[in-house]
């Protein structure tokens, strides 16, 4: 194995030959992007391929191989050259020689190196040893020698890969995460890592292994795309500083934009963002099927063992809402869903995904986005309580989020989101783009539900609040007009669309009022209530703000901050205070209601009605979607009524969505207490799978549930035994209160808990448990939150001594935490 002096300037094939060739590809602008990778790739490889013939010939028994990013031809400016020299060891001391041969023209050129030397067998025991060794052989590439012995090192090399993939593929998993935590989520970063931070270039690279594997693959849609377009900023990176560089550096980034042919810095960190989305979601799906395969191939044994021992599997499929399921792990599409029928379906299954804290099926997602039919404008009121029940979903909300994201689901629903998608901001206190804060503004606002009348309007204040970031001029104010009409088109009526534009409009007010105004100042205090406008409003607000700040990152908000935005709201709290409002005055009641109540004073009975609610005109596609059905109840007055009608639709599978209880006295009427009076109950209720029970089965369980010989409590309490409810989060807890002074006639007891089966049974039982009358009921589901308000006497038909009502709605919050 002897040649020439290859380190001869003048020969076309040294390096002044190869460099004077490599500089004018790198500096003429007819080529960029992969096809000035693959030319700098294949000039590389003659020039070696010169080095190895003109120092060894044409031996057997050696090669030169490519490895990791230049074995897949991915070479940058800067890039490392990956080579290792693969020999039969039949002959060491020449195979030193040629590596010297080798190794020496391209270190005399300034060029980056990573060698090795080895036998197949040694690289076989080093692959087994590092994983990083081993991926780099999955990409070996031929480059001069002998290429029988090349491609048999690929092929055992990949049949090794294959044969300890569930071994390897954990290790190469727990590799990425401990990468990710050191170096972050390149789709966030100011001055990200292309390279190492989490869906950058290594993790693409991981992904192609585990393909590789045939254990999993990848989503293929946008991911060759996706590593394209970080080839492309590195490549740019590299020839804007002349370094061997993976941090794309603040400096540099206007430089490396333009070199791009991009409008400036903001718009690369975009295309960065959009790149390492996707790889970042590929990662997250591609791991969970490794999970998913390498489980199911552990517990088959066992499977095996117990089906001979005749037990049957547990259940494939596990409802969760109409049209979703649960299956291996995942929220999938019933087989029955029509999503081409069925506009609200995306939101019902993205929010009983976020609720069970499963992940949403990427082929699931991806049918929605292609069949799904868009929603009409105003949307359904299911819609935006899906839409609210999603938001209000904690942590889990934020991996739901990106799958609809990753398929444009998002922006066809909410078309003013594709301007803040991966939108950096470039300030030291954010943590997130644009779009991610706004996410992460919901998961905290989630926490604070309990602190507010109207959850579903702090939820939505929270995901648009900064909607106007990358409109010219303040965004709040750019945000107010967004806000209105997003509000408008998702279904909200006119005062809580007022009420929205408000939040987004002032959303920083309190805190830099707080911050940087004199409270001591009445005109401060003064100008802050006539920005808001009304108590709620505040309180919403408040809410919002402490959201935002916890969500913006750990410098935005302090113990200290709290306490001012508190003291802020205090006094504006104040000067918005007025007369307390009275029970509200019930409508006079319908001629049906009146037919029900005297039917049942008649009796002695409960009667029902059914009623479908639809909308006001058919859609173009055909008949109206019922919108839910409002169930009208009247029961001669007595105690009981409300846990009975609460167990009852419980044990059916109704939703509660609203209840209002009312007391009616029929004129002329006399009971045997001398009153005449009839309990009135309007619900608006929803099956929470399949169709409505019938009207006649309702009434014959109330009857039993009312006469106690149907047990409502051991029917509930046994098949949340047999089918418990999955919870993906910890919700806040119930927070039970006295509303001060807000009744003359009554004790205003303030429900705020998370909606579950059976809620308002445990509550009406308990109310009966304390021997208070409830004299009146409003309740309200929004989204997953209950907020319920129950107006209360004692025997006698007056307001609860102050001690005994603190003590009723201590009692009552402990039996909901319980």
């Amino acid at each position: 194995m002897t040649g020439t002096d290859v380190r001869s300037e003048n020969d076309d094939s040294g390096p002044g030959g190869y460099a004077a060739a490599r500089l004018r590809l790198l500096t003429e602008g007819a080529r960029s992007g992969p096809p000035r990778r693959a030319a700098l790739a294949g000039l590389t490889d003659d020039w070696l391929g010169s080095l190895f013939t003109a120092a060894a010939g044409s031996p057997t028994g050696v090669s030169l191989v490519a490895v990791g990013g230049y074995g897949r031809g991915e070479l940058s400016p800067r890039s490392d050259l990956d080579l290792l020299l693969l020999h039969d060891g039949t002959d060491p001391a020449a195979v030193a020689d040629l590596a010297d041969r080798l190794w020496y023209p391209v270190w005399d050129l300034g060029l980056a190196l990573d060698h090795s030397v080895r036998t197949p067998a040694e690289a076989r025991k080093t692959a087994g040893e590092d994983v990083k060794v081993q991926l780099g052989l999955l990409d070996a590439r031929h480059l001069a020698g002998d290429p029988a012995l090349t491609a048999a090192l690929r092929t055992t090399a990949l049949a090794d890969w294959r044969n300890q993939a569930p071994k390897r593929l954990p290790e190469l998993q727990e590799l990425c995460a401990e990468r990710a935590e050191r170096q972050g989520e390149l789709r966030y970063l100011l001055e990200p890592d292309l390279k190492e931070a989490r869906g950058g270039l290594r993790d693409a690279t991981a992904l192609r292994a585990v393909a590789a594997s045939w254990l999993a693959d990848a989503p293929r849609e946008g991911l060759a795309d996706a590593r394209r377009s970080l080839l492309d900023v590195r490549d740019a990176l590299h020839l804007a500083t002349g370094r061997a560089t993976d941090r794309l550096a603040l400096q540099e980034q206007d430089q490396v934009a333009t070199e791009l042919d991009l409008l400036d810095a903001d718009a690369l960190l975009r295309q960065v963002y959009e790149a390492a989305r996707v790889i970042s979601y590929a990662g997250d799906v591609t791991w969970r099927e490794v999970g998913r395969v390498l489980r199911s191939r552990a517990v088959r044994p066992r499977l095996r063992a117990l089906l001979k021992g005749g037990d049957k599997p547990a259940p494939e499929r596990s409802p969760l809402a109409e049209g979703v399921v649960e299956q291996d792990g995942e929220v999938v599409l019933a087989r029955a869903a029509r999503p081409e029928r069925d506009p609200v379906l995306p939101l019902r299954a993205a929010a009983a995904a976020a609720q069970s804290g499963l992940p949403l099926s990427p082929h699931a997602v991806r049918r929605l986005a292609a069949t799904a039919r868009p929603l009409p404008t105003p949307w359904p009121a299911e819609a935006r309580e899906q839409l609210v029940t999603l938001l209000g979903s904690g942590r889990p909300t934020v991996d739901v989020w990106e799958a609809l994201e990753a398929e444009g689901l998002v922006s066809s629903l909410l078309p003013d989101w594709e301007r803040v998608r991966c939108r950096p901001q470039r300030n030291a206190v954010h943590l997130w783009t644009v779009d991610r804060h706004l996410i992460e503004t919901a998961v905290r606002a989630s926490e604070l539900t309990r602190r507010v009348g109207r959850p579903d309007l702090l939820l939505v204040a929270a995901l648009l609040h900064d909607i106007g970031k990358g409109w010219p001029g303040d965004h709040s104010v750019a945000g107010e007009v967004i806000a209105r009409d997003v509000a408008v088109r998702i279904g909200f009526d006119r005062a809580d669309v007022a009420v929205l534009a408000t939040l987004v409009r002032h959303h920083l007010l309190l805190v830099d009022t707080a911050t940087r105004r004199d409270l001591d100042d009445p005109a401060t205090v003064q100008s802050v209530a006539e920005a808001v406008g009304t108590q709620s409003t505040l309180e919403l607000l408040h809410a919002l703000t402490e959201a935002d700040a916890l969500a913006t990152g750990p410098a935005a908000w302090s113990r200290w901050r709290g306490s001012l935005v508190a003291d802020l709201v205090r006094r504006a709290a104040a000067v918005l205070a007025g007369d307390a409002p009275d029970e509200p005055e019930p409508a006079a009641p319908t001629a049906e209601q009146e037919r029900l109540a005297v039917e049942a004073f008649r009796t002695r009975g409960p009667v029902l009605a059914l009623r479908a609610q639809t909308p006001p005109a058919p859609e173009p596609s055909g008949d109206p979607e019922p919108l839910g059905v409002e169930l009208l109840i009247a029961v001669p007055d007595q105690r009981g009524v409300l846990p009975a009608v609460a167990g009852v639709l419980a044990v059916h599978r109704l939703t509660v969505r609203t209840a209002e209880l009312r007391t009616l006295r029929l004129p002329g009427a006399v009971d045997t207490d001398g009153t005449g009076s009839v309990l009135l109950l309007d619900w608006r209720v929803a099956a929470e799978y399949g169709s409505l029970p019938q009207a006649t089965r309702l009434r014959a369980d109330l009857v039993r549930a009312l006469d106690g010989s149907l047990d409502t409590a051991a029917r509930l309490a046994e098949r949340d035994a047999a089918y418990p409810r999955r919870r993906g989060w910890t919700a806040p807890p119930p927070r039970v209160r006295v509303a001060p002074a807000a009744s003359h006639h009554a004790t205003v007891i303030e429900v705020r808990a998370q909606d579950a089966p059976g809620l308002l049974f445990r509550i009406g039982r308990a109310l009966e448990g304390a021997g208070v009358r409830v004299r009146s009921a409003h309740v309200s589901t929004l989204g997953a939150n209950a907020v319920d308000a129950f107006y209360v006497t004692g025997t006698e038909g007056s307001p609860l001594p102050a001690e005994e009502a603190a003590a009723v709605a201590r009692k009552l919050e402990e039996t909901l935490r319980g």
